[in-house]
């Protein structure tokens, strides 16, 4: 479809809404600009998640997930993962595996969401998160974190992907 028309809708900083006329359409798209994001699923020595439990405004709850956030301009997708863990969690590691990435929503957004896997990830020092975060380390082995996929406990659609695409490498 050809674009008639584009109007920047609203503009949060971090994210921008736009309304696209089609050709052949009678009411505008919506799109959501936003940066790309990433999700990083750590493994210590001994085999056990660190992942993160983080409030969601979303859905007025709390949700256990892998650390991750947005990829900063200029920065790489693998340098964000490192330094949302380092940030989120307290923790670093060896070994980056990328495990890809996905489309999160291109009905209506335009980014991506980059997913990796940290190996030998060993605590470095206190978390640090944004001041706007709500988070804490959470360490779970294989089989909790199984379990969690398995019972529904993790209910966030990207963490789920990531945790799933780890699990395979592992």
């Amino acid at each position: 479809m050809r674009e008639l028309h584009r109007v920047a809708a609203f503009d949060a900083g971090f994210f921008r809404v736009e309304q696209v006329s089609l050709e052949g359409r009678s009411s505008p798209v919506t799109l959501l600009r936003m940066p790309d994001w990433v999700m990083t699923v750590a493994v210590d020595a001994a085999g056990a998640f660190v992942l993160v439990r983080q409030h969601r405004f979303g859905i007025a709850g709390e949700t256990v997930e892998p650390a991750g956030g947005l990829v900063d301009p200029g920065e790489a997708p693998e340098a964000a993962a490192v330094r949302e863990l380092r940030e989120e969690t307290g923790y670093a590691g060896g070994e980056v595996v990328p495990l890809g990435s996905t489309h999160p929503n291109p009905v209506l957004q335009d980014n991506r969401c980059h997913f990796f896997l940290v190996r030998g990830a060993v605590r470095v020092g206190a978390p640090h998160p944004d001041a706007e975060e709500e988070v804490a380390p959470v360490v779970m082995d294989r089989a909790a974190v199984d379990a969690a996929l398995a019972g529904g406990q993790i209910t966030h659609a990207l963490a789920e992907v990531a945790l799933r695409r780890a699990l395979a490498q592992l």
